[in-house]
Protein backbone atom coordinates (compact mmCIF):
# COMPACT_ATOMS: atom_id res chain seq x y z
CA UNK A 1 0.00 0.00 0.00
CA UNK A 2 1.17 3.53 -0.70
CA UNK A 3 2.74 5.32 2.24
CA UNK A 4 1.22 8.67 1.26
CA UNK A 5 -2.02 9.85 -0.29
CA UNK A 6 -1.83 12.36 -3.13
CA UNK A 7 -4.34 15.13 -3.75
CA UNK A 8 -6.36 13.23 -6.37
CA UNK A 9 -6.63 10.16 -4.12
CA UNK A 10 -7.50 12.44 -1.20
CA UNK A 11 -10.52 13.76 -3.09
CA UNK A 12 -11.47 10.31 -4.32
CA UNK A 13 -11.51 9.07 -0.73
CA UNK A 14 -13.51 12.05 0.47
CA UNK A 15 -16.01 11.60 -2.35
CA UNK A 16 -16.50 7.92 -1.58
CA UNK A 17 -17.07 8.73 2.07
CA UNK A 18 -19.70 11.26 1.08
CA UNK A 19 -21.73 8.57 -0.63
CA UNK A 20 -21.48 6.27 2.36
CA UNK A 21 -22.15 8.89 4.98
CA UNK A 22 -24.87 10.53 2.96
CA UNK A 23 -26.94 7.39 3.42
CA UNK A 24 -26.72 7.62 7.18
CA UNK A 25 -29.00 10.62 7.26
CA UNK A 26 -28.84 13.63 9.49
CA UNK A 27 -27.80 13.37 13.09
CA UNK A 28 -30.55 14.87 15.17
CA UNK A 29 -28.55 15.60 18.30
CA UNK A 30 -25.20 15.33 19.97
CA UNK A 31 -25.81 12.07 21.81
CA UNK A 32 -29.29 11.03 20.83
CA UNK A 33 -32.41 12.99 21.72
CA UNK A 34 -32.69 16.70 22.26
CA UNK A 35 -31.32 18.19 25.46
CA UNK A 36 -30.70 21.77 26.52
CA UNK A 37 -27.33 21.42 24.84
CA UNK A 38 -28.68 20.38 21.47
CA UNK A 39 -32.21 21.66 21.15
CA UNK A 40 -32.69 23.60 17.95
CA UNK A 41 -29.50 22.27 16.35
CA UNK A 42 -29.80 19.85 13.46
CA UNK A 43 -26.66 17.90 12.64
CA UNK A 44 -25.53 16.74 9.20
CA UNK A 45 -22.81 14.43 8.05
CA UNK A 46 -21.31 17.37 6.17
CA UNK A 47 -19.53 15.26 3.54
CA UNK A 48 -21.66 15.93 0.49
CA UNK A 49 -20.98 19.65 0.40
CA UNK A 50 -24.66 20.50 -0.16
CA UNK A 51 -25.84 23.82 1.16
CA UNK A 52 -23.91 26.91 2.12
CA UNK A 53 -21.65 27.14 5.13
CA UNK A 54 -23.20 29.02 8.00
CA UNK A 55 -26.82 27.91 7.57
CA UNK A 56 -26.96 26.87 11.23
CA UNK A 57 -26.56 23.09 10.87
CA UNK A 58 -23.44 21.86 12.65
CA UNK A 59 -21.63 18.98 10.94
CA UNK A 60 -21.21 15.78 12.95
CA UNK A 61 -18.98 12.77 12.40
CA UNK A 62 -19.68 9.25 13.64
CA UNK A 63 -17.14 7.50 15.85
CA UNK A 64 -16.60 4.17 14.08
CA UNK A 65 -15.78 2.43 17.38
CA UNK A 66 -18.88 3.24 19.43
CA UNK A 67 -21.20 5.39 17.32
CA UNK A 68 -20.63 8.71 19.14
CA UNK A 69 -21.96 11.64 17.09
CA UNK A 70 -19.18 14.20 17.47
CA UNK A 71 -19.28 17.80 16.25
CA UNK A 72 -16.62 18.41 13.59
CA UNK A 73 -15.66 21.53 15.57
CA UNK A 74 -14.11 20.62 18.90
CA UNK A 75 -13.33 23.15 21.62
CA UNK A 76 -9.67 23.22 22.66
CA UNK A 77 -9.61 24.37 26.28
CA UNK A 78 -5.96 25.45 26.49
CA UNK A 79 -6.72 29.08 25.67
CA UNK A 80 -9.57 30.11 27.95
CA UNK A 81 -9.62 33.90 28.54
CA UNK A 82 -7.50 35.08 31.47
CA UNK A 83 -7.81 37.95 33.94
CA UNK A 84 -5.83 39.14 36.99
CA UNK A 85 -7.06 38.35 40.47
CA UNK A 86 -6.72 40.69 43.46
CA UNK A 87 -3.11 39.57 43.95
CA UNK A 88 -2.18 40.14 40.31
CA UNK A 89 -2.13 36.41 39.50
CA UNK A 90 -3.35 35.19 36.10
CA UNK A 91 -6.56 33.22 36.50
CA UNK A 92 -9.22 31.97 34.07
CA UNK A 93 -12.11 34.36 33.51
CA UNK A 94 -14.87 31.92 34.45
CA UNK A 95 -17.74 34.21 33.53
CA UNK A 96 -16.45 34.77 29.99
CA UNK A 97 -15.56 31.08 29.69
CA UNK A 98 -19.15 30.18 30.60
CA UNK A 99 -20.46 32.48 27.88
CA UNK A 100 -18.18 30.86 25.31
CA UNK A 101 -19.29 27.38 26.37
CA UNK A 102 -22.93 28.43 26.26
CA UNK A 103 -22.57 29.72 22.71
CA UNK A 104 -20.63 26.65 21.60
CA UNK A 105 -23.09 24.15 23.03
CA UNK A 106 -26.03 26.22 21.83
CA UNK A 107 -24.63 25.97 18.29
CA UNK A 108 -23.94 22.26 18.30
CA UNK A 109 -20.37 21.94 19.60
CA UNK A 110 -20.21 18.89 21.86
CA UNK A 111 -16.49 17.98 22.16
CA UNK A 112 -14.28 19.71 24.75
CA UNK A 113 -10.55 18.95 24.99
CA UNK A 114 -8.47 19.85 28.04
CA UNK A 115 -5.46 18.58 30.03
CA UNK A 116 -4.07 18.79 33.58
CA UNK A 117 -1.21 21.05 32.41
CA UNK A 118 -3.23 23.55 30.37
CA UNK A 119 -3.20 27.14 31.61
CA UNK A 120 -0.79 26.23 34.42
CA UNK A 121 -3.16 23.62 35.80
CA UNK A 122 -6.36 25.68 35.75
CA UNK A 123 -8.09 24.46 32.57
CA UNK A 124 -9.67 21.21 33.76
CA UNK A 125 -11.42 22.76 36.75
CA UNK A 126 -12.71 25.75 34.76
CA UNK A 127 -13.91 23.47 31.96
CA UNK A 128 -15.60 21.20 34.50
CA UNK A 129 -17.43 24.11 36.11
CA UNK A 130 -18.76 25.32 32.76
CA UNK A 131 -19.85 21.92 31.50
CA UNK A 132 -21.42 20.83 34.79
CA UNK A 133 -24.30 23.18 34.02
CA UNK A 134 -25.40 20.87 31.18
CA UNK A 135 -26.57 17.24 31.17
CA UNK A 136 -23.52 14.96 31.17
CA UNK A 137 -24.81 12.94 28.21
CA UNK A 138 -24.99 16.07 26.02
CA UNK A 139 -21.22 16.56 25.58
CA UNK A 140 -17.93 14.66 25.31
CA UNK A 141 -14.91 15.39 27.50
CA UNK A 142 -11.34 14.71 26.38
CA UNK A 143 -8.40 15.05 28.72
CA UNK A 144 -4.89 13.67 28.96
CA UNK A 145 -2.36 11.86 31.11
CA UNK A 146 0.29 14.60 31.20
CA UNK A 147 2.78 12.72 33.37
CA UNK A 148 5.86 14.45 31.94
CA UNK A 149 7.62 15.28 35.21
CA UNK A 150 6.67 12.18 37.22
CA UNK A 151 5.65 9.07 35.26
CA UNK A 152 5.37 6.64 38.18
CA UNK A 153 2.25 4.51 38.22
CA UNK A 154 1.15 6.05 41.50
CA UNK A 155 1.47 9.62 40.24
CA UNK A 156 -0.20 8.77 36.94
CA UNK A 157 -3.19 7.20 38.68
CA UNK A 158 -3.44 10.22 40.98
CA UNK A 159 -3.37 12.56 37.95
CA UNK A 160 -6.12 10.54 36.26
CA UNK A 161 -8.32 10.62 39.37
CA UNK A 162 -7.70 14.34 39.84
CA UNK A 163 -8.91 14.87 36.26
CA UNK A 164 -12.19 13.11 37.10
CA UNK A 165 -12.52 15.29 40.19
CA UNK A 166 -11.66 18.56 38.45
CA UNK A 167 -14.00 17.80 35.56
CA UNK A 168 -16.78 16.79 37.99
CA UNK A 169 -17.49 13.55 36.18
CA UNK A 170 -17.22 9.82 36.82
CA UNK A 171 -16.06 8.95 33.30
CA UNK A 172 -13.94 10.46 30.52
CA UNK A 173 -15.08 10.09 26.92
CA UNK A 174 -11.68 10.48 25.22
CA UNK A 175 -8.51 9.89 27.24
CA UNK A 176 -5.09 10.53 25.71
CA UNK A 177 -1.52 9.60 26.48
CA UNK A 178 -0.22 13.13 26.18
CA UNK A 179 2.33 14.19 23.54
CA UNK A 180 4.14 11.02 22.49
CA UNK A 181 7.02 11.05 20.01
CA UNK A 182 7.87 7.35 19.73
CA UNK A 183 8.38 4.06 21.51
CA UNK A 184 11.05 5.37 23.90
CA UNK A 185 8.76 8.04 25.31
CA UNK A 186 5.89 5.53 25.46
CA UNK A 187 7.94 2.96 27.37
CA UNK A 188 9.37 5.51 29.81
CA UNK A 189 6.04 7.10 30.69
CA UNK A 190 3.54 4.28 30.14
CA UNK A 191 4.82 0.91 28.92
CA UNK A 192 7.36 0.21 31.65
CA UNK A 193 5.37 1.69 34.53
CA UNK A 194 2.35 -0.63 34.46
CA UNK A 195 -0.05 2.27 33.92
CA UNK A 196 -1.30 0.82 30.62
CA UNK A 197 -2.79 -2.17 32.43
CA UNK A 198 -4.63 0.24 34.72
CA UNK A 199 -5.92 2.35 31.82
CA UNK A 200 -7.12 -0.71 29.92
CA UNK A 201 -9.04 -1.86 33.00
CA UNK A 202 -10.59 1.59 33.29
CA UNK A 203 -11.65 1.34 29.65
CA UNK A 204 -13.23 -2.07 30.28
CA UNK A 205 -15.09 -0.60 33.25
CA UNK A 206 -16.40 2.27 31.11
CA UNK A 207 -14.69 5.04 33.05
CA UNK A 208 -12.59 5.64 29.93
CA UNK A 209 -14.78 5.32 26.86
CA UNK A 210 -12.07 5.85 24.22
CA UNK A 211 -8.30 5.53 24.68
CA UNK A 212 -5.72 7.08 22.36
CA UNK A 213 -2.66 9.31 22.25
CA UNK A 214 -1.54 12.68 20.92
CA UNK A 215 1.54 12.73 18.71
CA UNK A 216 4.41 15.06 17.85
CA UNK A 217 7.37 13.44 16.16
CA UNK A 218 8.88 11.65 13.17
CA UNK A 219 7.41 9.06 10.83
CA UNK A 220 9.56 6.44 12.53
CA UNK A 221 8.13 7.33 15.93
CA UNK A 222 4.59 7.23 14.57
CA UNK A 223 5.14 3.79 13.03
CA UNK A 224 6.43 2.52 16.37
CA UNK A 225 3.31 3.69 18.20
CA UNK A 226 0.90 2.38 15.58
CA UNK A 227 2.63 -1.00 15.83
CA UNK A 228 1.15 -1.16 19.34
CA UNK A 229 -2.40 -0.99 17.94
CA UNK A 230 -2.82 -4.77 17.94
CA UNK A 231 -1.95 -4.88 21.65
CA UNK A 232 -3.69 -1.75 22.93
CA UNK A 233 -6.40 -1.12 20.29
CA UNK A 234 -6.13 2.65 19.93
CA UNK A 235 -9.65 4.07 19.59
CA UNK A 236 -8.33 7.32 18.05
CA UNK A 237 -5.11 9.29 17.57
CA UNK A 238 -4.64 13.06 17.84
CA UNK A 239 -2.32 14.54 15.20
CA UNK A 240 -1.21 17.97 14.00
CA UNK A 241 -2.78 18.59 10.59
CA UNK A 242 -3.15 21.72 8.49
CA UNK A 243 -2.53 22.73 4.89
CA UNK A 244 1.09 23.72 5.60
CA UNK A 245 2.01 20.67 7.66
CA UNK A 246 0.35 18.39 5.10
CA UNK A 247 3.64 18.25 3.16
CA UNK A 248 5.76 20.99 4.80
CA UNK A 249 5.97 19.93 8.46
CA UNK A 250 8.77 21.75 10.26
CA UNK A 251 11.41 20.61 12.72
CA UNK A 252 11.18 16.95 13.68
CA UNK A 253 7.44 16.70 13.04
CA UNK A 254 6.15 14.32 10.36
CA UNK A 255 4.05 15.44 7.41
CA UNK A 256 0.33 15.17 8.20
CA UNK A 257 -0.20 13.52 4.81
CA UNK A 258 1.79 10.53 6.06
CA UNK A 259 0.17 10.44 9.51
CA UNK A 260 -3.39 10.51 8.20
CA UNK A 261 -2.66 7.88 5.53
CA UNK A 262 -1.24 5.48 8.12
CA UNK A 263 -4.30 5.94 10.33
CA UNK A 264 -6.60 5.37 7.36
CA UNK A 265 -4.91 2.04 6.63
CA UNK A 266 -5.80 0.82 10.11
CA UNK A 267 -9.26 2.35 10.28
CA UNK A 268 -8.27 4.62 13.18
CA UNK A 269 -9.98 8.01 13.20
CA UNK A 270 -7.98 11.15 13.86
CA UNK A 271 -8.60 14.15 16.06
CA UNK A 272 -6.94 17.25 14.68
CA UNK A 273 -4.90 19.76 16.66
CA UNK A 274 -3.25 22.92 15.39
CA UNK A 275 -5.44 23.40 12.30
CA UNK A 276 -4.26 27.04 12.38
CA UNK A 277 -0.65 26.32 13.38
CA UNK A 278 -1.11 28.19 16.65
CA UNK A 279 -2.90 31.02 14.83
CA UNK A 280 -0.27 31.48 12.14
CA UNK A 281 -2.71 30.45 9.38
CA UNK A 282 -5.14 33.17 10.44
CA UNK A 283 -2.36 35.81 10.52
CA UNK A 284 -0.70 35.16 7.19
CA UNK A 285 1.27 37.79 5.20
CA UNK A 286 -1.05 40.36 3.65
CA UNK A 287 -0.58 39.30 0.04
CA UNK A 288 -1.48 35.71 0.99
CA UNK A 289 -4.53 36.92 2.92
CA UNK A 290 -5.56 38.92 -0.16
CA UNK A 291 -5.13 35.80 -2.28
CA UNK A 292 -7.40 33.77 0.00
CA UNK A 293 -10.04 36.51 0.21
CA UNK A 294 -10.07 36.96 -3.54
CA UNK A 295 -10.83 33.28 -4.00
CA UNK A 296 -13.58 33.29 -1.35
CA UNK A 297 -14.67 36.82 -0.37
CA UNK A 298 -17.35 35.54 2.03
CA UNK A 299 -15.01 33.29 4.01
CA UNK A 300 -12.41 34.32 6.57
CA UNK A 301 -8.71 33.57 6.17
CA UNK A 302 -9.03 31.02 8.99
CA UNK A 303 -11.97 29.25 7.33
CA UNK A 304 -9.68 27.90 4.61
CA UNK A 305 -7.59 26.09 7.22
CA UNK A 306 -10.62 24.69 9.02
CA UNK A 307 -12.22 23.45 5.81
CA UNK A 308 -8.94 21.76 4.88
CA UNK A 309 -8.70 20.01 8.26
CA UNK A 310 -12.28 18.80 8.11
CA UNK A 311 -12.35 17.65 4.49
CA UNK A 312 -10.71 14.27 5.09
CA UNK A 313 -13.37 11.66 6.04
CA UNK A 314 -11.05 9.99 8.56
CA UNK A 315 -11.16 13.10 10.79
CA UNK A 316 -13.52 12.83 13.75
CA UNK A 317 -13.21 16.39 15.07
CA UNK A 318 -11.01 19.47 14.61
CA UNK A 319 -9.88 21.28 17.75
CA UNK A 320 -9.64 25.03 18.04
CA UNK A 321 -8.59 27.02 21.11
CA UNK A 322 -11.07 29.89 20.84
CA UNK A 323 -10.34 32.66 23.35
CA UNK A 324 -12.65 35.23 21.74
CA UNK A 325 -16.32 35.04 20.83
CA UNK A 326 -15.69 36.28 17.27
CA UNK A 327 -13.32 33.36 16.64
CA UNK A 328 -15.86 30.88 17.97
CA UNK A 329 -18.62 32.40 15.84
CA UNK A 330 -16.48 32.32 12.71
CA UNK A 331 -15.55 28.66 13.22
CA UNK A 332 -19.15 27.70 13.92
CA UNK A 333 -20.14 29.33 10.61
CA UNK A 334 -17.42 27.41 8.77
CA UNK A 335 -18.67 24.08 10.11
CA UNK A 336 -22.42 24.76 9.99
CA UNK A 337 -22.24 22.80 7.79
CA UNK A 338 -18.76 21.98 6.56
CA UNK A 339 -18.46 22.38 2.79
CA UNK A 340 -15.50 20.12 1.93
CA UNK A 341 -12.79 21.48 -0.35
CA UNK A 342 -12.88 20.35 -3.96
CA UNK A 343 -9.86 19.32 -5.98
CA UNK A 344 -9.22 22.83 -7.35
CA UNK A 345 -9.39 24.33 -3.86
CA UNK A 346 -6.95 21.73 -2.50
CA UNK A 347 -4.54 22.57 -5.31
CA UNK A 348 -4.97 26.26 -4.49
CA UNK A 349 -4.08 25.63 -0.83
CA UNK A 350 -1.11 23.53 -1.86
CA UNK A 351 0.20 26.52 -3.81
CA UNK A 352 -0.54 28.74 -0.81
CA UNK A 353 1.47 26.43 1.45
CA UNK A 354 4.39 26.65 -0.99
CA UNK A 355 4.23 30.45 -0.79
CA UNK A 356 4.19 30.32 3.01
CA UNK A 357 7.56 28.56 2.99
CA UNK A 358 9.19 31.82 1.88
CA UNK A 359 8.46 33.30 5.30
CA UNK A 360 10.86 31.77 7.90
CA UNK A 361 8.66 31.87 10.98
CA UNK A 362 9.46 29.97 14.17
CA UNK A 363 7.06 27.00 14.58
CA UNK A 364 5.67 28.22 17.91
CA UNK A 365 2.00 27.32 18.40
CA UNK A 366 1.54 29.31 21.63
CA UNK A 367 0.75 26.15 23.62
CA UNK A 368 2.71 27.57 26.60
CA UNK A 369 4.11 24.16 27.56
CA UNK A 370 7.44 25.99 27.96
CA UNK A 371 6.01 28.19 30.69
CA UNK A 372 6.60 29.31 33.32
CA UNK A 373 10.21 30.25 32.69
CA UNK A 374 12.24 30.30 35.94
CA UNK A 375 13.71 33.65 34.87
CA UNK A 376 10.35 35.23 34.05
CA UNK A 377 10.83 35.30 30.27
CA UNK A 378 7.61 35.40 28.25
CA UNK A 379 8.81 32.87 25.68
CA UNK A 380 5.61 32.57 23.56
CA UNK A 381 5.17 36.35 23.38
CA UNK A 382 8.74 36.83 22.09
CA UNK A 383 8.46 34.10 19.44
CA UNK A 384 4.98 35.14 18.30
CA UNK A 385 6.03 38.79 18.06
CA UNK A 386 8.92 37.75 15.81
CA UNK A 387 6.57 35.70 13.61
CA UNK A 388 4.15 38.61 13.37
CA UNK A 389 6.93 40.91 12.16
CA UNK A 390 8.06 38.31 9.60
CA UNK A 391 4.52 38.10 8.21
CA UNK A 392 4.18 41.87 8.09
CA UNK A 393 7.52 42.40 6.35
CA UNK A 394 9.09 44.12 9.36
CA UNK A 395 12.23 41.98 9.55
CA UNK A 396 15.25 43.77 8.09
CA UNK A 397 18.06 41.59 6.75
CA UNK A 398 20.62 44.36 6.40
CA UNK A 399 21.13 48.06 7.04
CA UNK A 400 21.26 48.35 3.26
CA UNK A 401 17.61 47.26 2.88
CA UNK A 402 15.37 49.87 1.27
CA UNK A 403 12.87 49.73 4.17
CA UNK A 404 15.47 49.26 6.91
CA UNK A 405 14.60 52.36 8.96
CA UNK A 406 10.89 51.63 8.89
CA UNK A 407 11.37 47.95 9.76
CA UNK A 408 13.86 48.81 12.51
CA UNK A 409 11.54 51.24 14.23
CA UNK A 410 8.49 49.00 13.80
CA UNK A 411 10.23 46.00 15.37
CA UNK A 412 11.78 47.81 18.32
CA UNK A 413 8.64 49.77 19.20
CA UNK A 414 6.28 46.81 18.87
CA UNK A 415 8.65 44.51 20.77
CA UNK A 416 8.62 46.72 23.87
CA UNK A 417 4.83 46.89 23.64
CA UNK A 418 4.40 43.14 23.20
CA UNK A 419 6.89 41.99 25.85
CA UNK A 420 7.69 43.83 29.13
CA UNK A 421 11.37 44.67 29.58
CA UNK A 422 11.91 42.22 32.41
CA UNK A 423 10.42 39.37 30.33
CA UNK A 424 12.42 39.87 27.14
CA UNK A 425 14.85 37.52 25.39
CA UNK A 426 17.94 39.22 26.83
CA UNK A 427 17.25 37.52 30.17
CA UNK A 428 17.68 33.99 28.79
CA UNK A 429 20.70 32.24 30.33
CA UNK A 430 20.26 29.05 28.30
CA UNK A 431 19.21 26.79 31.19
CA UNK A 432 17.29 24.70 28.62
CA UNK A 433 14.47 23.88 31.04
CA UNK A 434 11.91 24.87 28.40
CA UNK A 435 13.15 22.86 25.41
CA UNK A 436 12.13 19.41 26.62
CA UNK A 437 8.52 20.55 27.05
CA UNK A 438 8.09 21.95 23.52
CA UNK A 439 5.98 19.62 21.33
CA UNK A 440 7.36 21.37 18.22
CA UNK A 441 10.94 20.51 19.30
CA UNK A 442 12.05 24.15 19.03
CA UNK A 443 15.52 24.89 20.36
CA UNK A 444 14.07 27.72 22.42
CA UNK A 445 17.28 29.14 23.96
CA UNK A 446 18.91 29.27 20.53
CA UNK A 447 15.94 31.16 19.08
CA UNK A 448 15.82 33.58 22.04
CA UNK A 449 19.53 34.30 21.72
CA UNK A 450 19.15 34.79 17.96
CA UNK A 451 16.28 37.24 18.46
CA UNK A 452 18.16 39.08 21.21
CA UNK A 453 21.22 39.43 18.96
CA UNK A 454 19.00 40.73 16.16
CA UNK A 455 17.51 43.32 18.52
CA UNK A 456 20.95 44.45 19.71
CA UNK A 457 22.08 44.85 16.10
CA UNK A 458 18.99 46.94 15.38
CA UNK A 459 19.64 49.15 18.38
CA UNK A 460 23.28 49.70 17.38
CA UNK A 461 22.58 49.93 13.64
CA UNK A 462 25.08 47.13 13.00
CA UNK A 463 22.82 44.73 11.12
Amino acid sequence: MKKNIDRRDFLKTAGSAALVMGGLGAVASCKGGDSPATAGTTGTDGMSGNGAAGDGNMTYRTNSVNGDKVSILGYGCMRWPMIKDADGKDIIDQETTDRLVDYAIGHGVNYFDTAPVYLQGQSEAATGRSLKRYPRESYYIATKLSNFSNSSKENSIEMYRNSLKNLQTDYIDYYLLHSLSGIEAFNTRFGDTGIMDFLQEERKAGRIRNLGFSFHGSTEGFDQLLALHEKYHWDFVQIQLNYVDWTHASGRNANAEYLQAELDKRGIQSIIMEPLLGGRLSKVPQHIADRLKERNPQGSVASWAFRFAGTHPGVLTVLSGMTYMEHLQDNVRTYSPLVPLNEDELAFLEETADLMQKYPTIPCNDCKYCMPCPYGIDIPAILLHYNKCVNEGEIAKSIQDENYKKARRAYLVSYDRAVPKLRQAARCIGCNQCTGHCPQRIDIPRQLHRIDKYIENLKKDTL
